[in-house]
Formats: C-alpha cells, sequence, structure tokens
C-alpha cells in the first residue's frame, strides 16, 4: 500500500527558509524528545549532542538549521509558535548555555559544542542529522533523515509501521482514486468531501471536521 499523503503534509505551515533544512530537522528535533518520553529517558537527560551531516551541515548555517533544532527540543511547535518569541528562546539558549528540554525541563547545552556541523555525507541520505542523548546511567542515539518537504524518516523505516498500523483504522481504506468513487456510490453514500474529511480527523488527530475546516484555513 502506498503512502496516504494529505493536504496538510504537503502545505505544511512552519517557519522557514527551508523546508528540508529548517522545518524537517524541527520536526526530527520533536520526534527525538517522543523517543525519549517513550523510552523513560526523557526526565534522566542531563546533556545532548546533536550532530549535523551532509547538506544539513554544509547550508545549515544560512537555512538556520541549528536554530531549528535549538526550537524543536525546546518544545516549540513551528506550526503554532509565537514568530516574536524565537529570538527570546534563541537568545536564552545562546546566552544561558542550557535548554528548555521540552518546555519542561532545563538542561545544560551549548550551542557552540552541542551541535557539530559534519561535513560528511552519511551513506542513506544527503540530509542526516543524529541526536545523542547522556544520562547516568545510559546513551540514547537515534539518527534521522530529512526528505523534502518537512518529511523525516528514520534509516530502520520503523515510522513506516507506525504508519501501517494508522492505516489499519483508516475509515474507507483506498489506494486508488475508483475506490473513493466505490465507496462515495455504493458503501457509504456520503460524497468525496465527507469521505476524505473522516480521513483526516484519523490521520491527521485534528479531532473534528469544523477543526479540520479552521486548519484549511490557516493553510490557506
Amino acid at each position: 500500500m502506498g503512502q496516504c499523503i494529505s493536504v496538510f503534509d504537503m502545505l505544511k505551515i512552519g517557519v522557514g527558509p527551508s523546508s528540508s533544512h529548517t522545518l524537517g530537522p524541527w520536526r526530527a528535533a520533536e520526534a527525538f524528545l517522543r523517543e525519549l518520553r517513550e523510552k523513560q529517558y526523557f526526565t534522566k537527560t542531563q546533556t545532548l549532542k546533536v550532530d549535523l551531516f551532509g547538506s544539513l551541515s554544509l547550508t545549515g548555517k544560512g537555512h538556520a538549521t541549528d536554530l531549528a533544532v535549538m526550537l524543536g527540543l525546546s518544545g516549540a511547535d513551528p506550526e503554532y509558535v509565537p514568530i516574536e518569541s524565537l529570538n527570546v528562546t534563541i537568545a536564552a539558549i545562546h546566552n544561558n548555555k542550557e535548554i528548555y528540554l521540552g518546555n519542561e525541563r532545563i538542561i545544560a547545552f551549548d550551542s557552540e559544542t552541542d551541535i557539530v556541523f559534519n561535513r560528511n555525507f552519511l551513506p542513506f541520505h544527503a540530509n542526516g542529522i543524529a541526536f545523542t542523548a547522556f544520562g547516568n546511567d545510559f546513551e540514547y542515539h537515534s539518527t534521522f533523515y530529512s526528505i523534502g518537504g518537512g518529511f523525516i524518516i528514520k534509516e530502520d523505516d520503523s515510522s513506516q509501521e507506525v504508519l501501517h498500523q494508522q492505516k489499519s483504522h483508516f475509515p474507507f481504506p483506498i489506494e486508488k482514486a475508483t475506490e473513493l468513487l466505490e465507496y462515495c456510490r455504493f458503501a457509504t453514500k456520503e460524497n468525496i468531501g465527507n469521505c476524505i474529511g473522516k480521513r483526516k480527523i484519523v490521520t491527521q488527530r485534528i479531532g473534528n471536521t469544523p477543526r479540520i475546516i479552521t486548519h484549511l484555513g490557516n493553510n490557506a
């Protein structure tokens, strides 16, 4: 089954200048925080290191990749964060040499030494970013790749298993446009807009149709 791409995936709200070099690394930092929480490492993390590889390193300063990573690790959402707060957050990290991890707890973080610009390329993809969390009794490492349009993946492709699990709960599982028409004509008597809207509630975790309409307005 091919991956289901939503209009919200294609038309993302986010902070630029680059979807690959800014938004992608920001989302990777958010994903790393989720992993830390899932593995019960979040509250134990004392320091962090971020390695940028390939294109993320070579053009990272110009595309604010390092700033995006810091904001993502701080728990800021690129879709909703107030623009006026960005410089304040970055300045606090630089000046205090600490970061408010996930907007929950302060840990030591020196942006000059804890974000490393590696000129070499990882074999899987040109835009590699690796996070390492250190604690008293653990060291946790995770690598992501920003593949364009704000999308991120991991080399082990475990994210695809999550995607498969989500699809198993889709209303109106659809691979081809003809299947969508079959649902509308015979199975549900719904129009195309209603079918797609119900899928968006599941895939985007937006919650309900009015919120989808609001979200579409924000993307307009």
